[in-house]
């Protein structure tokens, strides 16, 4: 089984999250510390709120490992909720503007607003996180490596070198929390959420993903649903409060000439035993993405979270049982994620590479797949010496 794929299940306040994947190859090591070290991340950053102070995010590996590696079989992953009422919350009648609430209560008939918010709560991302965490013990088998962080907080920005070294991006990342690399810009950011929290307001800002170590070829251009560029975007909108999502130039590629947006090639000899087998650019406008498949540059994605729904001062709203005019309710909740959120993109962007990376070397075992991953390199490396091309 070739196709790699998760499902979560669990509500903010029922009794846990439950995140099932299918698909892992046998033969993988599984770093617990790594998953667990990620949840640790989700829950901190500046501006989480309390409910993050009651959790301990850790990993029960329910089936799928036989002594710490993966033996084939669907992984189920098991987070416990320490804070459980589902049952004993008291409903909500006031939607919050923003929230799912109006619309899930009207979707499923109830004046209960509850019934959805339980649901679609971020709390759902700790499942995702465990999720993409375990994905990336088969990447780094692979020489694939995934790093997330904050690049704004509202209308602060950052300025550090995106090329540096991973480990110089982790580092500068991990030395505040802001979760950006930029300190003086990260020092703004603290500053500014503590503002927002004294007006009783929220916060949102942009998060950015990249992915280096990609070989030339995943994805396709084959079938819409196939292209990579399509799935990444999917994934990394689908994250509680994100509204945007960018590739490479993004948006901004729209408002310049072609000349100064596609990456011109050209090719390094000393480069040809890594994943891009010689081919380079001096830029990275596309993000690593052409035509739905990675071109062997860094994927490069931004996603855009809009400030939390949930304000301490409360928004114009509708009691949905008497219809009256009415102020939203109010549920424990962050002033801002920013730092929280991009964990979560850092580690849905590693599944859905590691489900195209299962995709195209595929196999049942992960000595399988390193196989038809080297054969393939050997391959591009020499392009097959003309023998695919068609005949003149």
């Amino acid at each position: 089984m070739a196709c790699l794929d998760y499902r979560t299940a669990g509500e903010s306040h029922g009794k846990a999250l439950i995140a099932l994947v299918e698909g892992m190859p046998a033969g993988v090591k599984v770093d617990r510390a790594l998953i667990d070290g990620e949840l640790t991340r989700r829950q901190g950053g500046y501006g989480r709120g309390g409910r993050m102070r009651i959790e301990r995010d850790t990993v029960d590996i329910l089936s799928g490992l036989r002594n710490g590696v993966t033996i084939g079989s669907p992984v189920a992953l098991h987070l416990v909720n320490r804070d459980h009422r589902i049952d004993e919350a008291p409903p909500v009648r006031r939607p919050r503007p923003g929230h799912a609430d109006l619309a899930g209560s009207i979707k499923w008939l109830t004046t209960d607003c509850r019934e959805t918010l339980e649901r679609a709560s971020a709390r759902e991302t700790a499942a995702r996180v465990a999720a993409g965490a375990l994905s990336r013990s088969l990447l780094r088998e692979l020489g694939i490596e995934v790093l997330g962080y904050v690049v704004s907080v509202s209308d602060v920005d950052s300025d550090f070198d995106e090329t540096a070294t991973f480990v110089d991006l982790k580092n500068a990342r991990d030395a505040n929390e802001a979760y950006c690399p930029d300190a003086v810009a990260a020092d703004r950011m603290i500053k500014t959420i503590r503002e927002a929290k004294k007006a009783k307001d929220t916060l949102g800002g942009v998060v950015e993903v990249q992915v280096r170590g990609v070989p030339i070829g995943l994805g396709s251009s084959m079938r819409f649903q196939d292209r990579l560029d399509g799935r990444l975007m999917q994934a990394v909108g689908s994250i509680q409060a994100f509204k945007g999502v960018e590739i490479g130039l993004g948006f901004e590629a729209a408002r310049r000439p072609g000349s100064r947006v596609h990456d011109e090639i050209h090719f390094d000899p000393n480069l040809v035993d890594t994943p891009s087998v010689g081919f380079v650019r001096k830029s990275n406008n596309a993000g690593g993405l052409e035509g739905g498949m990675t071109n062997g540059a860094p994927i490069v994605v931004r996603g855009a979270m809009k400030p939390i729904s949930t304000l301490l001062r409360g928004m114009a709203s509708v009691d949905l049982v008497s219809k009256k005019a009415d102020q939203s309710t109010y549920e424990r909740s962050d002033i801002s994620a920013v730092p929280a959120a991009s964990v979560v993109a850092e580690n849905v962007v590693a599944f859905e590479i590691a489900r195209a990376v299962r995709e195209k070397f595929a196999g049942d075992t992960l000595r399988e797949m390193q196989v038809a991953y080297d054969w393939f390199l050997t391959q591009a490396k020499s392009l097959d010496g003309g023998k695919s091309d068609t005949a003149e």
